[in-house]
This record gives structure tokens, C-alpha cells and sequence, in this order.
């Protein structure tokens, strides 16, 4: 999840907000799934069309759109009738969106899944047996594949020893007990690209974590610069920091750490290319 400083720039700068569907009141689903977007209409529709057929009385979709002007927008309305609720306005990077959709959305859990996700077949079919079946967790995850269906996967269960120090849990796809937002505040916007981590950490060790072993999501291939791997070590160091997840000296030799893996890992790839 990752805003830049010139899409951040672009976002604030957008004018008069669209919105269509204002939420209902009286509809209680289990899962509001939430997809943010900007300028993501090469991707967007694929994204759309993986989620609809898995909508139904237990499953709600908000889009939260940034104020795109690449044809987003038009997408967003051909599927509008599939929607609970959707907007297109200027906000202040992906983590203020999300804020929005928490309260534009009426589910008993919320899904964040990007504009260049695409969703398995029954995903949350898998997620609403296990809701059912322990009322008590308040976090479930799963495995994301990247790139492609059969690409690199990710995604462990919570441990929060392990937690703590890394981000192991597959973020993308995964369910938030809206309760959480309440006991732990919302997502803090001055974070760019770790606001998931960073409030996952408030929740630390009390949190009831959940997980599913199967592939629920693939991930888009966007990957991120030299530039922002480093500022996301950078936000990483200081997630831990502020939310007492671990000390100062451990957050920082973790960074270190992170930094060799990373400029080794762009090494290799310099000289031995894909």
C-alpha cells in the first residue's frame, strides 16, 4: 500500500467530490470488502469483476476513489449498482481513504483490497464459515500470492513475537473486526506506506488473530522503488517505536538489517537480472 509524494500532491488538488449510494442504515452485513483507488483504471475493473459475484447479504463493496481522472470513475459507475456505497473525492493518501470507508461501510468486519488485487473465487465464502465458527477472533489473514496465481506466496499466522519485529502476516485481503477501531483509534495518515503494520502493532499481543492456509488474494505486480523501500524501512523503524512494539536499539538494528537484506537483494538483481 503505498502513496507517493506526487500522487499525494495530485490527490490533495482534486476538486468536488462524486459520490453515489449513501450507506444503509439498516443493513448489518458480516464483511464490508473496501477498495481504494487512484488513477487505477487500467486495473480497476478486473479488481471489481474478481469481487461482485462474491457479494450477497453477508458481503458488502465500497470503493474509495482519490478523485481519479484516468476513467476510474466510469468504471466505478458501471458497477455502481453492485455497490453499498462509493465517493470520489481529493483526500489525504490511503490511509485517510480507509478511514473513510470504516465509516461508510456497515460490515461486522472490513477487507482492504488494492485496485490491482484480484480475489479468489469463494475467498470469502472461506472467511464467512470460519467467522462463524469462532465468533471470538477479532483478525483473520490468509495467504496472498504475487504477481500471479501460482507466483510467490506470503502470508504466516499471527505470532506476535515473531509480529513485532516483522511484518509477517499477509495484510491484503485480510478481516478487521470493526471493534478494533474503536479500542485502537484509526489509521494514523502521517504514515505513507506501513499504516497497516503501524496499527496492527497498537493491537500488539492482545489481539485474537486468526488464519486461513489457502491463497484468498493475488497481488498485482506494481512493486515499489529503491526510493520508497527505504522510507517503508524507515516508517517500519518508527511503527515500532511509537507503539512500544519493541525498544529503540532493537527497532534500529532490525532496520540495519532490513537495509543489508535490501541492498543486497538489488545487487544481485543488477547483475543477475530476471
Amino acid at each position: 500500500m503505498i502513496t507517493s509524494e506526487a500522487e499525494l500532491a495530485v490527490r490533495q488538488q482534486t476538486p468536488a467530490p462524486l459520490a453515489a449510494r449513501a450507506p444503509d442504515p439498516g443493513r448489518v452485513p458480516l464483511i464490508s470488502v473496501v477498495t481504494v483507488v487512484f488513477n487505477g483504471a487500467r486495473t480497476l475493473r478486473k479488481t471489481i469483476e474478481s469481487i461482485v459475484p462474491q457479494l450477497g447479504d453477508d458481503v458488502e463493496y465500497v470503493i474509495i476513489d482519490g478523485g481519479s481522472t484516468d476513467g476510474a470513475v466510469d468504471i466505478i459507475r458501471e458497477h455502481e449498482h453492485h455497490l453499498a456505497y462509493w465517493i470520489s473525492e481529493r483526500d489525504n493518501g490511503i490511509y485517510d481513504a480507509w478511514n473513510k470507508a470504516i465509516d461508510a461501510s456497515q460490515g461486522r468486519f472490513i477487507a482492504y483490497v488494492g485496485a490491482d488485487d484480484i480475489v479468489e473465487p469463494a475467498a470469502f465464502a472461506a472467511y464467512l464459515e470460519q467467522i462463524n465458527r469462532f465468533p471470538e477472533v477479532e483478525y483473520w489473514s490468509s495467504r496472498v500470492a504475487f504477481g500471479k496465481r501460482h507466483g510467490r506466496v506470503i502470508g504466516r499466522p499471527w505470532r506476535w513475537p515473531k509480529f513485532r519485529r516483522y511484518m509477517t502476516v499477509a495484510h491484503v485481503g485480510s478481516l478487521h473486526r470493526r471493534d478494533l477501531y474503536s479500542r485502537y483509534g484509526r489509521y494514523n495518515t502521517s504514515f505513507r506506506i506501513v499504516g497497516d503494520y503501524e496499527f496492527l502493532l497498537r493491537a500488539g499481543k492482545n489481539l485474537k488473530a486468526g488464519f486461513i492456509d489457502v491463497v484468498t488474494v493475488t497481488m498485482g505486480d506494481g512493486g515499489i522503488s529503491n526510493n520508497q523501500a527505504l522510507f517503508a524501512l524507515k516508517e517500519t523503524r518508527a511503527a515500532k517505536v511509537s507503539t512500544h512494539a519493541c525498544g529503540a536499539l532493537t527497532a534500529t538494528l532490525d532496520y540495519f538489517l532490513a537495509l543489508f537484506k535490501l541492498s543486497i537483494r538489488r545487487l544481485l538483481l543488477q547483475h543477475f537480472p530476471k
